[in-house]
C-alpha cells in the first residue's frame, strides 16, 4: 500500500474515532430536552390529559428507567461484541423507540418509547467514553471524551428549539387549546436522525485496540494504534511504546485473574468504583438536569417573561460554555473543575432559594395566567428580583458547563484498568442514570409541595460534592489508562496529587534510543530483540519488566 493512501485510512480513522462523540452525545442530548420544550404546550396538556404532577413524573422518568437498564447491560454487550458494535446495536433500540414516541395514542406507549430509546442511550453513555478513552492518546484524551458532553449540549439545544418552532409554528400557539399534536409529534420523530447517522458512521471508525488485544487480536490492534497514533508509521516509537504497555496490563491482569464483576470488589479497585459512582451521581444531584428537564416550570417560576423562549437562552449558553472547557481541560486537570464547579453551583442555588423564598408568593387565582399555570410557588410583578434568579438560573448553567459537565464523563472512563473498564463504567453509567431516574419523578413534587426549598437542597448536595472531591479525587491529567494503578495505589492522599511525567513518554524515549543504536523492537509480542544492555521499566503495581535494547 502506498504511503498515501496509508495516511488517507490513517486520517479516516483518527478523525472518525474522534468525531463519534457528535451524533451519539445528541441521542443523550435529545433525551434530556425531549420533554422540556413540549410541557408548556396546549396540544401536549390537551392530549394527554393534563398529567398531574407524579404523572408528568412518571412520564419524565420513563427514559432515564430505560437508560438504567441500558447501562446496566452495556459491559456485557461491549466485552461481547466489542465497543463499537455494542453501539450500533443501542442505534436500533434508539430508532424504535424514537417511532414508538411519535406514534403514541396515550401515555402508556409515550412511555414504552421513551424507555426503549432510553435503553439505548444508557448503553451509549456508558461505552462512547470507554471508546473514546481506549483509543484517543493522552494528551488529548481528556478533550476527546468531553467531546461527548459538547454533542450532549447540542442535542439538547436543537432539540430545543425544535420544539420551540413546533410549538410556535403549530396553529395557534402554544397556549391555543385547538393546537395540533404535530408540536410535539415533529420533534419526537426528528430525534431518529441522529441514530441513524451514528448506525451508519459507525462503519467508520476503528475498533477499540485494547479490545482486541483482549481478545488476541494482536495484529488488528496493531494497526489501530498505528493508524490512530501513529499517522501510518509502525515505527513511531509512541505507537510501539502504547503497544508494550497495553500487553504489559493485559498479560499482568490475566495473571491476576481479573475477569470478573467480583475483580470490582477487591479493596484496591473497590474505592475507585466508589468514586466513579459517587461522581456520576453528584453529577445529577448538583440539580443540572434539573434546569434540563423542567427549565420551563423554573422560569414559570421566576415570573419573567416567554417561559419557553427565557428558557431557551440557558441552552445557548450551555453550549457555548462547555467548548472552553473543552479545549483546556488537558490543561486544567480534573481535581480543580469538580472543585470549583461544585462550590459556585452550589452558590447560585442558595441565592436563587432565598429570593424566590424572600420575595415569592403562593401562586393563586388572582396571579394564576396560563403561562403560569404550572406551578405553585411564583415571584409576581417583581422584574428585578425575577431578572436576578433567571440569571442564577444561567449562571448555574454556565458553571456545570465549564466544570462539571465534560469532567464526569471523562473521569471515570479513565480511571479503571482495561479489563473491568467496560463493567466499572457501567456500573457508575448506572449510577448516574438511578439518580436520573428518581430526580425526573420527584422534582414535579418537589416544586409543587416544598417549593423554593429544592434550591437548598440541591445547594446541600453541591456543598457535600466539593467536600468529597477535595478528600478523594486524585489528579489524573497526563497519565495513560495504564498508569492508574501507579495514581490510585500510590498512598498519596487525593489532595496532594499532581501531574507527573508519563510512563509512556519515558518508555517512547527508551525505544527511540534503542532505534538509534540500530535495535528494532520486534512487534507482536511486545519483547525486544535480545541486545546487550537491558533497561529497567515499572508500571506501577505491575511487576517489573526487564527489556532488552
Amino acid at each position: 500500500m502506498e504511503d498515501s493512501q496509508v495516511h488517507i485510512i490513517a486520517d479516516v480513522q483518527r478523525h472518525s474515532s474522534v468525531g463519534l462523540p457528535r451524533p451519539s452525545g445528541g441521542l443523550f442530548g435529545f433525551d434530556i430536552s425531549s420533554m422540556s420544550g413540549v410541557l408548556g404546550t396546549e396540544a401536549y396538556r390537551q392530549y394527554f390529559d393534563h398529567p398531574t404532577e407524579y404523572r408528568q413524573g412518571g412520564i419524565t422518568a420513563s427514559m432515564p428507567v430505560g437508560s438504567l437498564l441500558g447501562a446496566l447491560s452495556s459491559s456485557f454487550i461491549a466485552d461481547r461484541f466489542s465497543r463499537k458494535v455494542s453501539l450500533q446495536i443501542a442505534c436500533i433500540f434508539w430508532i424504535i423507540g424514537a417511532t414508538f414516541q411519535c406514534a403514541a395514542n396515550g401515555v402508556a406507549l409515550l412511555c414504552v418509547g421513551r424507555i426503549v430509546a432510553g435503553y439505548c442511550v444508557g448503553i451509549c453513555s456508558a461505552i462512547v467514553p470507554v471508546y473514546q478513552s481506549e483509543i484517543a492518546p493522552k494528551e488529548i484524551r481528556g478533550r476527546v471524551v468531553s467531546l461527548q458532553q459538547w454533542a450532549i449540549t447540542w442535542g439538547i439545544l436543537i432539540q430545543y428549539f425544535i420544539q420551540y418552532g413546533a410549538a410556535e409554528g403549530t396553529d395557534g400557539g402554544p397556549t391555543d387549546p385547538e393546537q395540533s399534536t404535530a408540536a410535539f409529534r415533529i420533534p419526537w420523530g426528528v430525534q431518529m436522525v441522529p441514530g441513524v447517522i451514528l448506525f451508519l458512521g459507525l462503519f467508520f471508525c476503528p475498533y477499540s485496540p485494547r479490545w482486541l488485544a483482549s481478545k488476541d487480536r494482536w495484529e488488528e490492534a496493531m494497526k489501530v494504534l498505528v493508524h490512530v497514533h501513529g499517522k501510518g508509521n509502525p515505527d513511531d516509537p509512541k505507537v510501539l511504546a502504547q503497544y508494550q504497555e497495553i500487553e504489559e496490563a493485559l498479560r499482568f491482569e490475566r495473571e491476576q485473574a481479573v475477569t470478573s464483576f467480583k475483580a470490582l470488589v477487591a479493596p484496591r479497585m473497590f474505592k475507585r468504583v466508589l468514586l466513579g459512582m459517587s461522581l456520576q451521581a453528584w453529577s445529577q444531584l448538583c440539580g443540572m438536569n434539573i434546569m434540563m428537564y423542567y427549565i420551563v416550570y423554573i422560569m414559570q417560576g421566576a415570573g419573567l417573561g416567554n417561559p419557553l423562549l427565557t428558557a431557551s437562552v440557558q441552552y445557548i449558553i450551555n453550549v457555548a460554555l462547555t467548548l472552553p472547557a473543552i479545549i483546556f481541560l488537558d490543561k486544567w486537570g480534573r481535581r480543580k473543575p469538580l472543585i470549583i464547579g461544585s462550590f459556585f453551583m452550589m452558590t447560585w442555588l442558595f441565592i436563587s432559594g432565598a429570593l424566590q423564598q424572600a420575595y415569592g408568593e403562593p401562586n393563586t387565582d388572582e396571579t394564576r395566567t396560563t403561562e403560569n399555570s404550572d406551578v405553585t410557588w411564583i415571584v409576581y410583578e417583581q422584574r428585578p428580583v425575577s431578572i436576578a434568579i433567571v440569571s442564577c438560573s444561567y449562571l448555574f448553567v454556565a458553571t456545570f458547563a465549564t466544570t462539571w459537565g465534560p469532567v464526569s464523563w471523562t473521569y471515570p472512563a479513565e480511571i479503571f484498568p482495561s479489563k473491568v473498564r467496560a463493567k466499572a463504567v457501567s456500573l457508575a453509567t448506572a449510577t448516574n442514570w438511578f439518580f436520573n431516574t428518581v430526580l425526573a419523578f420527584a422534582v414535579p413534587p418537589l416544586l409543587w409541595n416544598i417549593n423554593y426549598n429544592m434550591y437548598y437542597i440541591f445547594a446541600t448536595f453541591n456543598a457535600l460534592a466539593c467536600i468529597h472531591m477535595f478528600l478523594l479525587a486524585p489528579e489524573t491529567k497526563g497519565f495513560t489508562l495504564e498508569e492508574m494503578d501507579d495514581v490510585f495505589n500510590s498512598g498519596i492522599p487525593a489532595w496532594r496529587t499532581h501531574v507527573k511525567t508519563s510512563r509512556l513518554d519515558e518508555l517512547a524515549v527508551e525505544i527511540e534510543a534503542a532505534k538509534g543504536k540500530g535495535v528494532e523492537p520486534a512487534v507482536g509480542n511486545g519483547e525486544y530483540v535480545p541486545g546487550e544492555k537491558t533497561v529497567q521499566t515499572t508500571t506501577g503495581s505491575h511487576e517489573d519488566n526487564t527489556r532488552a535494547v
